[in-house]
């Protein structure tokens, strides 16, 4: 950092120290760091970014960090672009169960309704494909979620949504920092107590009614529900929502459909912002499952779900051929999902013929080559789901195709109309139903996966990661980018590079993203692309072989010559 990025870093920290706006509670945590520049350095050095999709950051006071104040801000900004666009605006407000997020959620509605637009918020925490879906069923012009996703446990987050249910677009994304930018100081923002927002009808709550129609919504999309109630007699479940929102829309979905022993695992039942027993309460993570294995094994369970604390994204495990629980990635949890309903919908006529499935570009291309089997067309996007609920509304505008189907290798998924963000709350009921319909067909999920393979070619893919925190590691990522994107290697253990793809120009008709994929001439491929919400460099890797067995070596030595790539450049310009 320069001598003058520090010294505005100590300023704006001093006005912090020095503002009437500013709590007492919040000062003191300042007054703490004041002999640590490192600290105050990181706090102030920017303000903490409304991206495409929201806020997020670690929770604390100063600039660069979510709290009261910068939720305040963005919710003063989000609320001059409905009350510009719209005569009599209103949004809907939901919540994890992370530290604070009552009280963030409860800010942005007293902002919004200091600001005329009307707030419809969750009593207590709801996943955040239910916001999606109360968005569309309310007809709201926008909807904000607090939540950090699967973030470690300082951090929070804050994300905005359109009338559509779907993450809001990048260009209605740039009016909103635009109107942030336009909000000078703390005083500028204004809102309502909360006694006058209630008593105005500005602030309504939401309860067991939305949660009722939702659990409807969810289950209208299952395939064969009149088999559940005696294919699941014998079929165990164990089901883990890692201390957050998936405990309860997770279990009233399974239990409308019939599913007679659903076991959750106690240790992780209840809300805990610290989420104490795991070190990730991310269903990616293997290790977010070892309590629900253990339980799993004590219940002969045939399957085992994991839903992250905002319930957008679920994990699954299986028995395979050994008995031996096998933890499914986000491709072949989607690979089953894609196959099961396709199958579902021919064996009963329904199948359409501008059926559609959406993937991300780092998604496999398994699915693609299942859906494609049954005659669908496979939609690529940039990866986020707020691509996939863009496509979706596409469709429905204008009726071209008809979408079954969209998901993202990161454990997001959503099949049905009725929301415009990935479900874990629709993707355990759907993984959960295949299993009880194979099971009743003598198979299981590992061995309908086996099959898959057998049928459409052996794919294996991986992802690794880089953490780079603080401002060197933004710079280090920025280099890493720089470096492929400038001077990429003729060939890659041996196999010659035989195509570049660079999504910053715009490729396909997609947005400008800073992604780079690389196609190898054996038809592998990966891909570099900088985490939009955390500190990190993500890496996607995919192969496909003759067996299993060359798949998994295939992959191994490709991952290992890009990474070491990747990590000679880190250790080199790592200060």
């Amino acid at each position: 950092m320069t001598i003058q990025a520090q010294e505005q870093a100590v300023q704006a920290y001093e006005r912090w120290l020095n503002s009437q706006v500013i709590d007492e509670a919040s000062k003191n945590e300042l007054r703490a760091i004041a002999h640590n520049e490192s600290e105050i350095a990181d706090r102030f050095y920017k303000e903490l970014e409304f991206g495409t999709g929201g806020l997020r950051g670690v929770i604390g006071a100063g600039s660069n960090r979510i709290n009261i104040y910068t939720v305040g801000k963005a919710t003063q900004g989000l609320a001059a672009v409905l009350k510009q666009e719209h005569d009599t605006p209103s949004a809907v407000i939901a919540y994890d169960s992370r530290h604070f997020s009552p009280e963030f959620a409860l800010e942005a509605a007293l902002v919004l309704a200091g600001n005329g637009v009307k707030a419809y918020v969750f009593e207590t925490l709801r996943p955040t494909p239910e916001l999606s879906y109360a968005v569309r069923h309310l007809n709201a012009e926008a909807g904000i979620v607090i939540t950090a996703s699967h973030n470690p446990p300082e951090y929070n987050g804050y994300k905005v949504y359109g009338p559509d249910g779907g993450q809001i677009t990048p260009d209605t994304a740039a009016k909103v920092i635009q109107a942030i930018g336009h909000v000078a100081s703390f005083e500028d923002i204004r809102k309502l107590d909360r006694a006058e927002a209630e008593g105005s009808g500005l602030l309504v709550w939401l309860g067991q009614e939305i949660d009722d129609l939702y659990t409807l919504a969810v289950a209208g999309v299952s395939q064969n529900p009149e088999i559940i109630p005696e294919a699941s007699s014998n079929y165990r479940i164990v089901f883990t929502p890692l201390h957050g929102t998936g405990n309860v829309p997770v279990r009233a979905v399974l239990k409308h459909l019939g599913f007679q022993h659903v076991d959750v695992v106690p240790e992780q039942e209840l809300p805990d912002a610290d989420f104490s027993t795991v070190q990730s309460p991310n269903p990616e993570e293997h290790a977010a499952f070892e309590i629900a294995i253990a339980q799993a094994k004590a219940n002969a369970a045939d399957l085992i779900l994991g839903t992250d604390p905002d319930a957008d994204r679920m994990g699954a495990v299986v028995q395979d051929d050994q008995g031996q629980y096998f933890i499914l990635s986000g491709n072949q949890s989607g690979a089953i999902m894609v196959h099961y309903l396709l199958e579902s919908m021919k064996n009963k006529g329904i199948l359409p013929e501008n059926g559609a499935i959406i993937k991300t570009i780092v998604t496999s291309e398994m699915g693609a080559a299942i859906a494609a089997a049954y005659g669908m067309t496979v939609f690529n996007t940039l990866t986020g789901f707020k691509y996939i609920g863009e496509k979706m509304t596409q469709f429905e505008k204008t009726g071209a195709f008809e979408f079954i189907f969209g998901y993202e290798e990161s454990y997001g998924y959503l099949a049905g109309g009725y929301a415009r963000d990935k479900d874990a709350v629709v993707a355990a009921m759907l993984i959960a139903e295949a299993g009880a319909y194979y099971k009743a067909q003598g198979k299981t999920l590992y061995e309908v996966l086996q099959e898959l393979y057998r049928t459409y070619g052996y794919f294996a893919e991986k992802l690794e990661t880089r953490t780079l925190k603080g401002i060197q590691g933004v710079q280090l990522i920025a280099g890493i980018m720089s470096a492929w994107r400038e001077s990429a290697p003729s060939e890659v253990s041996g196999i010659k590079l035989s195509e570049t793809e660079d999504f910053s120009l715009g490729l396909y008709g997609l947005p400008r993203e800073n992604v780079l994929k690389f196609h190898l001439a054996d038809g592998s491929w990966f891909c570099l692309r900088p985490s939009g919400t955390e500190p990190k460099i993500k890496l996607y890797f995919a192969v496909q072989g003759r067996t299993y067995e060359d798949a998994q070596a295939k992959i191994a030595v490709l991952t290992h010559a890009v990474m070491a790539r990747i990590d000679a450049y880190i250790e080199q310009h790592q200060k």
